[in-house]
């Protein structure tokens, strides 16, 4: 059970961290408007998250025979695709997103915080392949467990991304002076770096475990 409740925060903050346009606009809303604007943001985004994890990982469980058959082919590929998530998290510019951003003043209560990040945040169903990659790469939502274990996991997900959002804004809004884009173009570097080094690892894996 820890070891679903660890995988499973690793995976939410593997999925939350690299700083994308979620990011750049939960940024955008701590300096603007403060901490709790940026959270919400944050909350909006992991909502959609969770759904995409639901959706991938009761699938995964529904057609558990084909990817038994097909376990290698499959851990290759989201192993691939970790990876080429992975160099594009290393390649973009933030600084580049958050002038664009910025050009886009938003005005708006809570509501309209986390509505606005669940539907940006929805309207990108790429996030299910880095889903389906990860949990096969950390055989996630695997057939041993049972339905408390991959609920459990999903809060696990869950507080993995909570966790990244509320670390985030209390960065942003505690250094809001001193807050600059290296910063961020650094933690693309290393998120994306040991991306890649987990798809790598995950290909490498799979072809060596094939051979045993």
């Amino acid at each position: 059970m820890f070891n679903i409740i660890i995988t499973g925060i690793i995976i939410g903050l593997f999925v939350s961290v690299p700083v994308g346009p979620l990011g750049i606009l939960c940024i955008q809303r701590t300096l603007n408007r403060g901490r709790a604007h940026g959270i919400i943001t944050g909350l909006g985004a992991t909502t959609s998250d969770l759904i995409y994890a639901m959706l991938v990982g009761f699938s995964m469980s529904i057609i558990i025979n084909f990817i038994e058959a097909y376990q290698l082919l499959i851990q290759i590929i989201g192993s691939v695709i970790i990876c080429g998530f992975g160099i594009h998290v290393f390649r973009s510019n933030p600084s580049k997103q958050l002038a664009s951003s910025a050009k886009k003043k938003s005005k708006g209560d809570y509501f309209s915080d986390y509505f606005s990040a669940f539907a940006l945040c929805f309207s990108n169903p790429l996030i299910i392949f880095l889903f389906i990659g990860l949990f096969a790469q950390f055989h996630f939502f695997s057939p041993e467990q049972n339905f408390y274990e991959d609920f459990i996991g999903l809060i696990s997900i869950l507080l993995g991304a909570f966790l990244w959002w509320a670390f985030l804004t209390l960065i942003v809004s505690k250094f809001r002076n001193q807050f600059n884009m290296r910063g961020l173009w650094i933690l693309n570097k290393i998120t994306g770096s040991i991306l890649i080094v987990l798809g790598a690892g995950g290909v490498l894996f799979s072809i060596f475990d094939s051979f045993l």
